[in-house]
């Protein structure tokens, strides 16, 4: 949303006539859900509502509240063989000729949309670290990459907030509730360190770890000294798949963002009650479909 703010703002800068087409309401399967929006103008579309018949016909009416100088125009579209889009569901779209007014409620709509995003916490900001953050920061998540180091924490990508703790476990106790704790710090001691506090928290969205089948172990013995055996089948190791192999940082990055993005949208309770998760933590199962525990992705870098 943050471009086409930035769009909406540089038209009204430059006197541009535009439309803000937006999707009010979303029922049943749709290409798009609630919130998303395009801006219009006669010879230029950014953003989308998803495409096919819907978008362009949306675009087309867009275009006669230009010629026509109309302020405001609904639609109610069924997406089915009529338009020949065939989601058979029903959008309901709201289409506002842009105004000073028009963008500031988009600016408080989307200032509350980020704040009610996910957390994630990703602690150490080597290599993985990184490249977690970098395949992150586009998504819809408010990402907080923490590390001891402050150089590690230099020229991050857009949309991912530096933290510099030099305890970054305490970092777990004040993360609001929901929050998605990854670690892979430079130090395993420190890993279990944070992960120990992760798993103290049972509103956790998800709690993942680097490593392999051998740190998994001597984390598991870890909690047992405390009593808190049972709380390694609350962990993710390794993040981004058991069946992966290649420990190159984008990967692991890549498939560990499209697992934590499939744990949120399961929901907290869900996760946290998954009977899968017998050695693989919450969401998915760890288990190696030929049962092989050899390690994964050794340690963090």
């Amino acid at each position: 949303m943050t471009a086409l703010l930035d769009s909406m703002r540089r038209a009204l800068a430059a006197d541009s006539p535009a439309v803000l087409v937006t999707v009010a309401r979303a029922h049943g399967s749709t290409p798009r859900e609630a919130g998303a929006a395009m801006l219009v103008t006669a010879i230029s579309v950014e953003g989308t509502i998803g495409g096919g018949r819907l978008e362009f016909d949306a675009v087309a009416r867009a275009r006669a509240m230009l010629a026509e100088a109309e302020c405001e125009a609904a639609m109610d579209v069924p997406l089915g063989p009529a338009i020949g889009q065939c989601c058979g569901g029903r959008v309901e779209l709201v289409l506002r000729t842009l105004s000073p007014a028009v963008l500031a409620q988009a600016e408080n709509e989307a200032a509350a949309s980020e704040a009610a995003r996910p957390a994630v916490l990703i602690f150490g900001a080597g290599h993985t670290g990184r490249a977690l953050a970098a395949a992150l920061s586009p998504l819809p998540l408010n990402v907080v990459l923490v590390d001891q180091r402050g150089d590690a924490l230099a020229s991050l990508p857009p949309g991912v907030t530096p933290l510099r703790s030099a305890v970054p476990e305490a970092a777990v106790d004040a993360a609001p509730q929901g929050t998605a704790f990854l670690v892979m710090t430079h130090d395993h001691g420190l890993d279990f360190l944070i992960a120990a506090a992760a798993l103290r928290r049972p509103d956790a969205a998800y709690v993942g770890m680097i490593g392999s089948g051998t740190k998994r172990e001597q984390f598991r013995r870890h909690l047992a000294r405390d009593g808190r055996e049972a709380e390694i089948d609350r962990l993710r190791l390794p993040i981004g798949g058991s069946a992966l192999r290649d420990k190159r940082p984008e990967v692991i990055a890549a498939m560990t963002a499209a697992e934590l993005l499939v744990c949120l949208s399961k929901g907290q309770v869900e996760s946290l009650t998954d009977p899968l998760a017998t050695g693989g933590g919450r969401c998915n199962s760890g288990a190696d479909p030929e049962g092989d525990p050899a390690p994964r992705h050794a340690a963090a870098t």
